[in-house]
């Protein structure tokens, strides 16, 4: 293929509603388009489209969300007549539902097809696994991090030894921006208007846990581990969508309540913000049960210079600074994760304050060096190219 040409790419995901799948597939649409290619994203729609549009991209809508075997053959004849009909160069699955329809429409246009790994996904049983395989039957996959590549070795070793002998494994870390994840670009309005949004005191510490109010992100041991220190001057902000969780946020707010913490632990719902939410953070806690594939949070929490503990497995044991190792806690531990935090407080202390910016600075750099935006798509593109150029 002549590489003057511009590349035509498909990505394919469930939905745009949020995410780190979601915020990767745009990040890699901009690049597209600012490198002088064409993108295409299908998906079920959501809240993020219109960001997705407004940079140039196009959006087709299609319910390649849904694991219903109907609609998934469906979408691949979809999908095989949009190839035909767009030209495309390279097609690009983020998840396994729609990764069936593409496999299923590449295989007879010759498509050259790229699937990521972004999850361990659940893996009990060999339907399950069967079903999650399909993420390698492309030409290449993409590993999110290290972490994956050797949680795809390990489960699916079996499924790998019977692909055809081109296939691979590329890691191809995530990657943040740096520029929008610095502390240093945050105008101090933002953050002074979530403050009063959240009704936190000036003078409080400030723990907060990012991420969706679901069970494996660790909230439950988060406010055991608090119930211990019992210390006055900590507002604990747990920010993150909790649509479709009433039952489980009934749970927090009833384990608040048992430990008389109601006025120290806020659950805030979503946050459009979160270079301030940050800001306003001194200490931020990634507490997931199961392994993070990447772990988004612990890499902005640390370009925007903040302390971060984190659970000792997955993907975090790779973005996680040399500096800030000593404050990663057990897996599903209170007591390791209120060791945690009682470490982090003594670095919150004003005597510590040179200690504190000695690591934060070193975290940043550490971010800059290894897990930028610009990194992720300067590799992922480069991929694009490599398999354009192997069709020709």
């Amino acid at each position: 293929m002549n590489q003057d040409k511009p590349l035509k790419v498909m990505q394919v995901l469930p939905s745009l509603i949020s995410g780190g799948v979601e915020t990767g597939t745009i990040d890699i649409a901009s690049a597209l388009i600012k490198a002088g290619h064409r993108a295409i994203v299908v998906s079920s729609g959501g809240q993020m489209v219109s960001q997705l549009e407004q940079m140039g991209a196009e959006h087709i809508t299609l319910p390649v969300h849904s694991k219903n075997p109907f609609i998934m053959w469906k979408n691949a004849r979809t999908i095989k007549q949009l190839i035909s009909d767009e030209q495309i160069d390279i097609v690009h699955a983020r998840s396994r539902a729609p990764a069936w329809s593409c496999f299923w429409a590449t295989q007879p246009t010759k498509t050259p097809y790229i699937t990521t790994f972004h999850g361990t996904y659940g893996q009990k049983g060999r339907i399950k696994r069967w079903y999650n395989s399909i993420m390698l039957r492309s030409d290449i996959t993409i590993a999110v991090s290290n972490f994956i590549a050797e949680h795809i070795s390990s489960i699916y070793s079996e499924t790998t030894k019977k692909l055809k002998p081109s296939h691979k494994v590329q890691v191809i870390h995530r990657g943040i921006d740096t520029h929008k994840f610095n502390f240093q670009n945050t105008l101090p309005e933002e953050i002074l208007t979530l403050r009063k949004n959240w009704n936190v005191p000036d003078s409080n510490i400030v723990i907060m846990l990012p991420g969706r109010i679901t069970r494996w992100k660790g909230h439950v041991f988060l406010i055991e581990a608090l119930a211990n220190i019992k210390q006055d001057n900590i507002t604990c902000l747990m920010v993150g969508d909790n649509k479709g969780k009433d039952h489980y946020l009934e749970e927090l707010n009833t384990l608040i309540q048992n430990h008389h913490l109601e006025d120290s632990i806020k659950i805030g719902g979503g946050c459009n913000n979160m270079p301030a939410a940050y800001c306003l953070a001194d200490i931020v806690i990634s507490a997931s049960t199961d392994p993070e594939a990447f772990g988004r949070v612990a890499c902005e929490a640390q370009a925007m210079e903040r302390l971060i503990i984190a659970t000792r497995h997955g993907g975090s044991l790779e973005t996680i600074a040399p500096e800030q190792q000593h404050l990663m806690c057990d897996i599903s531990d209170s007591k390791s994760l209120e060791n945690s935090i009682r470490s982090a407080l003594i670095l919150c202390q004003e005597i510590n304050k040179d200690t504190r910016a000695s690591i934060v600075k070193a975290s940043r750099q550490h971010i800059e060096i290894n897990f930028t935006l610009e990194l992720m798509c300067q590799d992922t593109l480069a991929l694009y190219n490599q398999v354009a150029a192997n069709k020709g």
